[in-house]
């Protein structure tokens, strides 16, 4: 077979919003068409059929990898703004069933042949503190040794490095210990910013680095996980949370041909090389008309845990347009690649709707919620301040009421207490303004 003839295959069946399948049931996030963009496309239609991994986990794992290995040399502008193609994806599935890690195995093996140093050596997992994230992309330094003579640490230079979680809980615990700064450096890697350790014995920096991380985790322990403020706010939307599922049922796997993954392979080598040439991207013509319509709905303001996820909603949007652009090998970002990156970024932005949207993001608040979820009679104030047993003064209680109904989260009825004074009891809202509902329909 020719390299440059695409092999035949079973196409991926399409629906009028995504893809489907004969198990696809009750999907509360379906991916767009749009977001089947040229060779990414190709590379979900290929797959899906011989893989029971959900099109989205595969499609947008293989945007993040293939923007770590060019990451070194490609980036996208607008104006003053330079984005580094690094993203964080996080696939949350309802159970192990997900096939979360099916699909992983499966998109890594398409880098195979596009380059080996950084397929051997710049892969990690096990995160468990800052200073072991720095290490991994080192700058050179001089340290001294037991015996008091000083040594020179080369540090690493390829500053690019996939880390790959698949108990992405871990992470967030970790993270919660008190003086570990992992998910601070996250946050600036993210960025790509330079990392520091300013440690008295052994300090250590990072520039440049190139930090790309995928995670996989359970819907239940992402809830319990991001439920807290501190995990949320500057953290959760540097991600790109991605609900998953079991796509189809193969009793006896897939059958996918060493001619079809041989001329994946192939593919995503040249490109790769290809693409590494390309330096800055940036909008052409028609897209900036299209990124200038976008861009306020993009920028608004949003409410809530899931609104706190997808804050960074324009930089997302740019990386992902500019990845697009990078695997056609195109110098310009076009309205077809503007219009790609916005498919994915709204399947990730309803699966943050599906996986936070009855949640605010406060502890206390949330608290509060599950509590009147769970009693349809309502509570009075005095059995919610017993929730905390004690421990929350009125104040705070209040605030996190108020923050409640304004939100639409719950409501308040005027009662008679028993001794006949003035009294109020709490409801959660029969149809909160977010949730899982929206994307039923």
């Amino acid at each position: 077979m020719s390299k440059n003839s695409t092999p035949k295959t079973t196409s991926i069946k399409m629906s009028r919003s995504g893809p489907s399948s004969t198990t696809d049931l009750a999907r509360p996030v379906v991916l767009a068409l749009a977001a089947l963009h040229g060779f990414v496309g190709e590379v979900v239609s290929i797959l899906s059929p011989h893989t029971e991994a959900d099109p989205a986990a595969i499609l947008i794992q293989f945007l993040a990898l293939f923007g770590n290995v060019v990451a070194r040399t490609v980036s996208v502008r607008v104006g003053h703004i330079v984005q580094v193609l690094v993203l964080f994806i996080c696939l949350a599935g309802e159970s192990a069933k997900a096939r979360k890690g099916t699909s992983w195995t499966l998109v890594k093996e398409l880098f195979a042949d596009a380059d080996g140093p950084w397929l051997t050596g710049r892969f990690q997992g096990g995160l468990a503190s800052g200073e072991g994230l720095i290490y991994a992309v080192r700058d050179a330094r001089n340290l001294q040794g037991p015996n008091g003579r000083r040594y020179r640490d080369p540090g690493v230079a390829d500053k690019r490095l996939v880390v790959f979680e698949p108990e992405m809980a871990g992470v967030f615990r970790v993270g919660r210990r008190d003086g570990n700064i992992l998910l601070p450096l996250l946050r600036q890697a993210w960025d790509g910013e330079p990392l520091g350790n300013l440690t008295k014995n052994e300090p250590s920096t990072a520039t440049d680095p190139r930090i790309t991380l995928i995670g996989h985790i359970t819907v239940g322990e992402l809830r319990r996980c991001l439920s807290k403020s501190e995990q949320s706010n500057g953290f959760a939307n540097r991600f790109l949370w991605v609900w998953v599922k079991r796509s189809r049922v193969l009793a006896l796997g897939g059958s996918l041909n060493e001619e079809e993954m041989g001329y994946l392979q192939w593919q995503v080598a040249e490109r790769v090389a290809a693409a590494r040439q390309l330096g800055v991207i940036e909008f052409g013509p028609e897209a900036q008309k299209l990124w200038i319509e976008e861009y306020p709905q993009l920028s608004r303001d949003r409410e809530g845990l899931s609104g706190q996820a997808t804050a960074r909603a324009e930089a997302q949007v740019l990386r992902l347009a500019c990845l697009y652009a990078a695997i056609d090998v195109a110098s310009e970002i076009s309205v077809d690649h503007l219009r790609a990156a916005l498919a994915v970024w709204r399947y990730c932005e309803e699966s943050a709707e599906y996986l936070f949207g009855e949640m605010v993001g406060e502890p206390v608040a949330d608290t509060i919620l599950i509590a009147l979820r769970g009693n349809a009679n309502g509570r009075t104030r005095t059995e919610i301040s017993k929730l905390f047993s004690g421990n929350k003064p009125s104040a705070e209680i209040e605030t996190a009421l108020m923050q409640l109904k304004g939100l639409g989260y719950a409501r308040v009825e005027a009662t008679t207490s028993k001794a006949g004074r003035p009294a109020e009891r709490w409801f959660a809202a029969a149809n909160p303004p977010s949730g899982t509902e929206a994307f039923n329909g």
